[in-house]
């Protein structure tokens, strides 16, 4: 090893850990090479060698077949200076805003099943599942697949519709398997599998974050934000299966991103958690979330076709669409998900409030709140209680499998999952300042304001 000699050489086009391990692959493949190791940040890749030194034209052919060139990546500054970017940008930002309000006008946020749990059937979970995948979830489990799709066919404009949908059969496929494995343990153990407002909130804003930087890649403005990669350490990417064939893509990578999706906060999930806890039977609680997450496919994979199919002159335009997309509903994402850890801005701020609130009776020196729990949140949403004083917080839910009827407080660690008719909360406020609640994705919120 004593007379190993190296050179450096310039590879451009590298984006991730992944592409360092396909040029790695190529490069040992040429005679005479005894090590590669290609750094995607630097842009370049050592070549260690024992005797002859390998031309470089079988260099040059091994970058290009792996889909890479040889030479220097252009600066780029920090914001860009293309006018037509813009230009494009906003005609985008302005079917985006024709399309909300016509999403808004359609009410489709807020559409619910009310079935009993005893009239629930494989007809109705596949409906709620349905519902799901076309709802309040696509806020969460959408947003990253838009991200994740627009992204994998904007770095592969090369691949065919084909093989950009593949992923998306993978990733649901994914979910399907792991919703029905974790479904039948929560049959069969009869407890859930849950996090803590605290996990649930950081967890919404970790994916939050991600998709925000998903969607400053996709609108092309920020160059530099091409620089922030989210990958693993080569030699476990090497173990999922990600090769010389198939850049950042595995089919076990999407399977088991589809998998972790059991864990993300969904109301409609939650409500098919806890009924396969009811089942008390591992096969049907492996049925009832097996088929709410088939009942998601349409919905799911309804966005994998459309960012698969999306190629030439109109794809750059879809990109920026995209982009914009995630953006928002990163955002959206990223404050729901304070909401939830209970790190709010507005602890402590009680003024201008009503002191005499109609919704809160004293009753044998108890307050009593009632409020509704409907598709579209909870109604009202705001009261008004003396600290020091029990309250008992009586909700009738007459949405039960609505995103709404996952209830959190996390000020004082309140956590229920609503059935359909009477609900019963009760807890004694221990200091003044406003104590918010909201779903378990931070969807649909409101707040109790306590006072001296």
């Amino acid at each position: 090893m004593n007379d190993t000699k190296k050179f450096i050489i310039p590879i451009k086009g590298m984006h991730c850990r992944s592409c360092e391990i396909i040029v790695e692959n190529q490069l040992k493949e040429i005679k005479g090479i005894a090590k590669a190791e290609v750094n995607h940040r630097q842009n370049t890749a050592e070549i260690y060698y024992d005797k002859e030194k390998p031309s470089l034209s079988q260099i040059t052919e091994a970058i290009e077949k792996a889909g890479y060139g040889i030479g220097q990546e252009k600066i780029k500054g920090l914001i860009s200076k293309d006018i037509t970017d813009y230009k494009e940008l906003g005609v985008a930002f302005l079917f985006l805003l024709g399309l909300y309000f016509i999403f808004r006008g359609l009410n489709i946020a807020n559409i619910a099943i009310n079935p009993s749990p005893e009239g629930l059937t494989v007809w109705l979970v596949l409906l709620v599942g349905l519902t799901a995948g076309v709802s309040t979830c696509m806020a969460l489990v959408g947003g990253l697949i838009i991200g994740l799709s627009a992204r994998h066919s904007k770095l592969h404009p090369e691949a065919s519709p084909i093989e950009k949908f593949r992923p998306h059969l993978f990733f649901n496929l994914g979910r399907i398997i792991s919703y029905a494995f974790l479904g039948g343990l929560l049959g069969l153990l009869g407890s859930t599998i849950e996090l803590s407002s605290l996990a649930l909130g950081i967890l919404i804003i970790a994916v939050g974050l991600i998709m925000l930087i998903m969607g400053l890649q996709l609108i092309g403005i920020f160059p530099w934000a091409d620089k922030l990669k989210f990958s693993l350490p080569k030699s476990l990417s090497r173990v999922l299966g990600i090769n010389e064939h198939q850049k950042e893509y595995s089919h076990k990578n999407s399977m088991i991103l589809g998998g972790l999706t059991f864990f993300l906060p969904c109301g409609f999930t939650q409500a098919m958690q806890i009924f396969a806890i009811g089942t008390g039977n591992f096969f049907y609680g492996a049925l009832v979330m097996g088929l709410f997450a088939l009942g998601t496919l349409p919905g799911l994979l309804g966005i994998g076709g459309l960012t698969s199919a999306v190629r030439g002159p109109l794809a750059k335009k879809f990109f920026k669409f995209s982009g914009l997309v995630v953006i928002v509903l990163a955002i959206f994402n990223i404050s729901n998900g304070f909401g939830l850890t209970g790190w709010n801005l507005a602890y402590g701020q009680t003024k201008n409030i009503s002191l005499n609130d109609p919704n809160v009776v004293l009753e044998n020196n108890v307050q009593i709140v009632k409020m509704k729990e409907l598709t579209n949140g909870y109604s009202p949403n705001k009261f008004t209680v003396k600290k020091g004083l029990p309250v008992k917080w009586v909700i009738d839910a007459e949405a039960p499998f609505s995103c709404a009827a996952s209830l959190v407080m996390p000020k004082y660690n309140i956590r229920k999952n609503l059935v359909k008719g009477e609900n019963i909360i009760e807890f004694t406020p221990r200091e003044t300042g406003r104590v918010p609640f909201s779903c378990s994705m931070g969807m649909y919120t409101g707040v109790f304001n306590v006072i001296e």
